[in-house]
Parts: structure tokens; sequence; C-alpha cells
């Protein structure tokens, strides 16, 4: 059993001979490597989409790669191939490894290889490096159902003009030493707060509370646009669940009926403890099975 929190899974044999993709080119896992001055290495300069394999289809990757461009052109890389020729990459890879379902997909570009190791994007001499890595893997299902503990840390989400929380880069750091903080406290995951000491988000998830059978999650203005956040709202909108996107603290987190977290690997999982405190039965609540099963309905009828 590897990873923690809502990435928990098994491991699966059948990965050590799968392939990988590499600007296009295909490499055994033990085989696969890039240069050690490559921006990603070097700098964390880049940015990723994790990708979500059922039914034999990537779910939702048109929004997955609208995050992807449009991080790239924030950060001023030209991508070298779009997102048609980058998708029929994705599922030749796929078709390469006769991959169909409980596939999760890493996609990372980085800004490509250097001249020398420097931060300044000038000294690029090559286009994006565009590595793909498909595994089989899947959340266990005991996390669906018997949820995570969440610490709150000292590590904020800052401000845009510091680092752009809406950028899904390779400079994870904050996430990094947020996880650290929670795994010494215990707890699966880490909660952040945005710096007005509001709720703002978890280093690997996105957070919602549930109070009086209305949905609660951060105003979004201090966190990754996130592809399941937004379609969780989406289903609740589509099925009057009163959902709303806004600020509220610690203390609104202690007193709800129930919480959950959101994201491509695992969909939705019930947050069962926050710093100690119960929350609700401690038992996955009737809400979050409810939009559980509605995500369910929405992957299966995208991966149709």
């Amino acid at each position: 059993m590897t990873g923690k929190g809502t990435h928990e899974y098994q491991d699966d044999p059948r990965n050590a001979d799968i392939l990988i993709d590499i600007n296009g080119e295909y490499f055994a896992r033990d085989a696969a490597r890039i240069s050690v001055f490559d921006s990603g290495f070097v700098l964390g300069d880049g940015v990723w989409e994790g990708l979500r394999v059922h039914n034999g289809k990537i779910a939702f990757l048109d929004q997955h790669l609208d995050r992807l461009y449009e991080g790239a052109k924030a950060l001023d890389m030209e991508m070298e191939i779009d997102a048609p020729e980058l998708t029929a990459r994705l599922y030749r890879l796929l078709d390469k490894n006769n991959m169909r379902d409980g596939v999760h997909i890493r996609l990372m570009v980085s800004r490509g290889i250097k001249a020398t190791p420097y931060q300044d994007p000038r000294v690029t001499i090559t286009p994006p490096t565009i590595v793909i890595i498909p595994e089989y893997k899947q959340a266990l299902p005991e996390t669906s159902a018997t949820g995570i503990r969440l610490f709150t840390v000292h590590v904020r989400r800052g401000y845009p003009d510091v680092q752009d929380p809406k950028l899904n880069s390779h400079s994870k750091l904050n996430c990094i030493t947020a996880c650290i903080q929670a795994a010494k406290a215990g707890a699966d995951e880490a909660l952040m707060l945005d710096p007005h000491g509001f709720v703002a988000t978890c280093n690997s998830t996105h957070f919602f509370i549930v109070r009086r059978g209305e949905v609660w999650t951060s105003s979004g203005d201090y966190c990754l646009g996130g592809i399941t956040r937004g379609n969780v709202i989406a289903l609740c909108e589509q099925h009057s669940i009163p959902v709303a996107q806004k600020n509220f603290s610690l203390t609104d987190v202690y007193g709800a009926d129930e919480a959950f977290v959101t994201g491509t690997f695992a969909g939705l999982a019930p947050v069962r403890e926050v710093d100690g405190r119960i929350i609700g039965s401690g038992k996955r609540g009737p809400m979050v099975e409810k939009l559980q099963q509605l995500y369910l309905r929405m992957l299966e009828r995208e991966c149709s």
C-alpha cells in the first residue's frame, strides 16, 4: 500500500512494464530519463496535470488541457504542439500500453533543457519537455467510505503576486511543506488558510463543508481552479443543492455537519476529522454520499 490521504493506493505489478512517453518517444519505466539541465529538474519550471482514464476515455480532458495551456501561456512557454496533437499523443500511449480503465496519468511539461543551470528562461535551448506517465492506479475503496483526517498548518496559500495559486506549476514547495507539517501531526493531509485566515484548500485536494443542507467551499481566490471542484459545484447547481463559494473560518469547519475533499484521483472523499475535532458523526454523511453518486454518474456520462 502506497501514498497517503486521498492518494493512497495499492501497488499494481503491471506498472513495472509500462511505457512512458518523453517528447513523443517511448521508454520502459526503468529507462525513462530527462536531462539534469531540464528546467523542470533544475527549477521546477513547468506545469502539469493529473488525468483519470475511465472506460477507455480520459475524463474531462478538454478542461484539463485548457488549464495546462493557460498555465503554459502565463509562464510564457511556447508549446510546440497544440491540444489536439497532445490529445492524440496521450491516446497513442494508452493504446501502446493497452490501457483502458483504472489508469491515472501524470502529464508534465517543463520549459525545456537549459544551456546552463540558471533561472533565466532565455538560456533554454530546446522546446518544452513533455512527459506522460500512465499507471494502473486507483484510490482505495475505503478512502471514499471512511475518509481522511486533516490538520490546519501554518503554511498559507499566498497572494497571486507572490506565487499565483491558479498556476498548477511544478513548484509545489509550499504544498510539500504543508504536507510535511500535517504528516508530523499525524494527519493525512494539510488544510491551508488564505492570507486573511479564511479556509482556502488542502495541499493536494479541494475542501468543502456542509452546514444545514448547504455546501460551502472557499471563495476560490487562493486555490487552483480544480476540475473536480468545479464539476461538484456544477452538480450542486444542477440538482438544486444550495452551494456557495465564500469566505469561512475554522469555527465554521469545526461545527460543520459534514466535510469532504475533491480531486481527480479519488473523486470525492469524506473528511472525518479536522485538528482533532470530529466532523459531524465522524462518518460519511448523507450529502457526501449523494454527491459521490452524482459524481460517479457524471463520470460515466463523460466516459460513455
